[in-house]
């Protein structure tokens, strides 16, 4: 039978210790990798494809949550988080049915958590918890204040993009397009999603294929039947959609 191909994630070495330990003891299990932060382990969950990890909630830079925003839940391995006690998260966990371990790691509660893992793994009962992978970090969330930075994927480096760098942003099959001044940026994410996770203040709306930098706008003109054509600093011209007429009028109007 294979080996359960497994990835520690935790910022605190000791902690990467204590899981380790434990899973020696395990004759199932190979360690394929330790990661000290976030970033690390976004580079090797999508490098290695691990069947399992062990991920820190909290951790500098990229928590835990960002490292499933990231990879995208659909590319998440299982995964059993590990936290020390916050009364929200254990809530969220226990809501959603995802598994947890409290530092300091219970060694009756990890066997327990490993064992499960086993079974969805052994099952191929992946796209369950995926949903509630989803589920789960549609609350987390929503439960947030509005974005302000983005985790970009691009020529084999990760790195944050601060939000209101972003000019103007549009749809791309399964992706967004980060239109910021000369560059662009693709991020695996819904238009729909995305919308809810930006300052309204900040960004709006015009087009169901386009979000618009409001700080970006110079110029707007009506056109027919409630369009407009939309002129942003760097001289970019963007037409919005019918259905967002009323958005932009309010803006046109300064009310």
């Amino acid at each position: 039978m294979p080996k359960i191909r497994t990835l520690i994630v935790d910022d605190e070495p000791l902690a990467r210790r204590g899981i380790r330990a434990q899973l020696d003891e395990e004759a199932d299990i190979e360690i394929v990798s330790e990661c000290r932060n976030g970033l690390e382990a976004v580079a090797a969950i999508e490098e290695q494809s691990p069947d399992l990890v062990f991920l820190d909630v909290q951790m500098p830079e990229l928590d835990g949550f960002g490292v499933l925003e990231a990879v995208g839940v659909d590319l998440m391995p299982v995964v059993i988080f590990v936290t020390a006690y916050d009364q929200y998260a254990l809530r969220a966990f226990e809501v959603h049915a995802l598994d947890y371990l409290l530092k300091p790691v219970d060694a009756e509660r990890f066997a327990s958590a490993l064992q499960r893992a086993r079974k969805q793994i052994e099952h191929h009962n992946v796209q369950d918890l995926n949903q509630r992978l989803q589920s789960f970090l549609d609350d987390v969330q929503a439960k947030q204040k509005f974005t302000e930075r983005l985790v970009i994927k691009s020529s084999g480096r990760i790195f944050f993009l601060n939000v209101q760098e972003i000019d103007w942003i549009e749809a791309a099959d399964n992706y967004v397009r980060l239109h910021v001044g000369r560059d662009s940026h693709l991020l695996r994410e819904t238009m729909n999603h995305l919308e809810k996770r930006l300052d309204p203040d900040r960004f709006l709306r015009v087009h169901r294929s386009r979000i618009i930098n409001l700080r970006q706008i110079k110029e707007l003109q009506p056109l027919f039947r409630g369009e407009y054509d939309i002129m942003l600093q760097d001289g970019t011209r963007l037409e919005s959609g019918r259905g967002y007429r009323d958005k932009l009028q309010k803006l046109f109007s300064g009310s």
